[in-house]
């Protein structure tokens, strides 16, 4: 299911990012620990002109927590510092904290030999749409100083916060062009990166119905009634909507709202701690 979809917006908000790295010493990443390769602009790579870059994989709470550590280790050998984060829950601040002052440590220090009073560290928030990235910045900042919403998108233009030690520059979520890789675009409508209008709900629940059997079997057969994954795992829809009451006149199976269901169960986490992308063996 490749992902066509690029608001002028968006195009308008990667200019205003490139532009505003002047302002920012590090540059704060925002992913989806549960899919965190699928949730990571690769445009960004591009237009960090050097800037430092901490990774925060957010939602960890509701993620793997062995998958996640797997994570920090994998993006700590190219280099990137990565952090567990979850934004509702409060894990994670101090060791954010603490990796923007590192990478701003050195600059601080040449400020200080030219004899000028450092300010602040400035940190610029940048992901693409519902990673959590305002509800990373509340956090930080202890308290509700940016937007947040349960859709892709609220963000929609710059937003300064100051927060004890770093001041936070927030942005538009930015979302890649195209991705070419079809996994990729299931991975974010699984996980609510990508606004449910735009895409078929049975079609990606069929998809990652086969993964989310072998992670949480046990929890779907509790929760949805099911036994096994069908040879095609459309018709498993049936079950959930039979299991559930979501029927149409005549009995008959609603996967459409099926499908909704059990996207919408995942993203609350309850399947349980679940990651469906893992790194490569080192």
């Amino acid at each position: 299911m490749p992902v066509h979809w690029f608001p002028g917006h968006m195009a308008k908000a990667k200019r205003a990012i490139a532009a505003d790295l002047a302002l920012v010493d590090v540059v704060l990443e925002v992913v989806d620990a549960r899919v965190p390769a699928a949730s990571a602009n690769a445009d960004l790579e591009g237009i960090l002109q050097g800037r430092p870059r901490v990774v925060l994989l957010n939602k960890a709470d509701l993620a793997n927590p062995a998958a996640t550590q797997a994570w920090v280790a994998a993006l700590a050998r190219r280099g990137i510092t990565a952090l567990p984060f979850a934004a509702l829950g409060g894990t994670g601040v101090k060791a954010v904290t603490a990796a923007v002052g590192a990478a701003y440590a050195a600059k601080r220090e040449a400020l200080l030999a030219r004899g000028v009073r450092p300010r602040p560290a400035r940190a610029m928030v940048v992901g693409i749409p519902n990673v959590g990235k305002s509800a990373v910045i509340n956090r930080l900042a202890g308290g509700r100083h940016a937007a947040v919403g349960d859709r892709p998108g609220v963000t929609r233009g710059r937003q300064w916060v100051r927060t004890g030690g770093v001041e936070l520059l927030d942005t538009p979520g930015v979302l890649q062009p195209r991705f070419e890789d079809a996994r990729a675009g299931y991975l974010l409508a699984t996980a609510g990166s990508v606004s449910d209008v735009v895409f078929d709900p049975v079609e990606v629940a069929a998809y990652v119905l086969p993964e989310l059997w072998r992670l949480a079997a046990a929890a779907l057969g509790e929760r949805f009634g099911l036994k096994a994954v069908l040879p095609a795992p459309a018709d498993s829809l049936d079950v959930v909507a039979h299991n559930r009451g979501l029927l149409k006149p005549g009995g008959v199976a609603d996967r459409e709202r099926a499908a909704l269901l059990l996207l919408r169960e995942f993203r609350d986490g309850l399947l349980g701690r679940l990651t469906l992308e893992f790194p490569p063996e080192p």
